[in-house]
């Protein structure tokens, strides 16, 4: 792994180096006779720099992918806090090897403020007081990260965008937990939540973990009383739960076409009951086609659990 990106940042030095010498200018251009500098300067389409890096962007931290992940869950006031120390040590200590920080928690905000513009507002508890400097004390202990994202479950953007969620009687509908939850037909939340995976990437995490992929438990009883857009699935004749199936699977499918250029795996949590969310499990495997990582939790009639990691090489 370490030889892998230390060639890709040679050629990216290589590729920086070309495109901004004025005698070695990239460009597209019809035919194959060779012009004179100044000729082909006039009629070239030059490509953007930062274009090229932003399709090939590795972090400057190195990991080492471990021959099986054996880690603990560890929430932001953790991460940022005095256990973070003792966590580290409890992984450096066993068989333990990776360790799943929650980037964005079950209410909908960030656990760090994050140090540069992005497209969209967060909000953020600063819990983390530095991110960057968290990830390179797992890389000095040899600490796999993996950055867990909730996505559809977001009671902070379901109220300040409520033309995004779900709502009933003219409010923003919350389950018996009074947590909200945003639409998956809508293609915004798809960007929302994986512009902020990007950025964790850049970051450093190796591993983006979605998790509350998926409408509401129980929203088979609701989808008709609900108000709430359907986006570009609005023309499909599909019946509902397959429109359902189709904007979660696609959404993965999206996010992991859209990490490519990042060197990030992308793993996906599924509440097996909600999974094709209608009540069964027949369509779960349709996710993890598109992902190396599907751990998938199911629950039968007694309350019994069983929680089953897939994965794909």
């Amino acid at each position: 792994m370490r030889d892998i990106l230390t060639t890709r940042r040679v050629l990216l030095t290589i590729m920086t180096f070309l495109l901004l010498t004025p005698g070695l200018v990239f460009a597209k251009e019809s035919g194959l006779v060779a012009k004179p500098y100044h000729e082909r300067l006039m009629s070239r389409e030059l490509i953007d720099v930062n274009d090229i890096l932003m399709r090939y962007y590795t972090s400057d931290l190195t990991f080492d992918y471990p021959d099986a992940v054996r880690g603990i869950y560890v929430t932001g006031p953790s991460a940022g806090g005095e256990r973070f120390k003792s966590l580290t040590e409890l992984i450096s200590s066993t068989d333990l090897n990776t360790m799943v920080i929650d980037v964005k928690e079950d209410f909908g905000k960030l656990t760090f403020k994050p140090t540069e513009s992005l497209s969209f507002d967060y909000e953020y508890d600063d819990y983390i007081k530095d991110i960057k400097e968290t990830l390179k004390t797992l890389e000095e202990k040899e600490i796999y990260p993996i950055a867990r994202i909730v996505v559809f479950k977001d009671s902070v953007l379901a109220k300040e965008r409520p033309d995004l969620s779900f709502t009933e009687d003219g409010s923003v509908w919350v389950n018996g937990k009074g947590e909200a939850f945003v639409n998956p037909f809508e293609k915004e939340v798809w960007e929302y939540n994986v512009e902020l995976a990007k950025y964790a990437a850049k970051l450093g995490f190796q591993d983006i973990q979605f998790d509350y992929v998926r409408f509401p438990e129980g929203f088979e009883t609701r989808d008709e009383s609900l108000e709430y857009t359907l986006g570009d699935y609005e023309q499909s004749e599909a019946e509902n739960v397959q429109k359902r199936v189709e904007a979660v699977t696609e959404f993965v499918q999206y996010a992991k076409e859209e990490l490519e250029p990042y060197d990030v795996d992308v793993s996906v949590d599924i509440f097996g009951i909600c999974s094709d969310c209608y009540g069964n499990t027949r369509h779960w495997t349709k996710f993890c086609e598109n992902i190396r990582k599907c751990r998938c939790y199911f629950i039968d009639d007694l309350s019994e659990s069983l929680d089953v990691t897939f994965r794909n090489r």
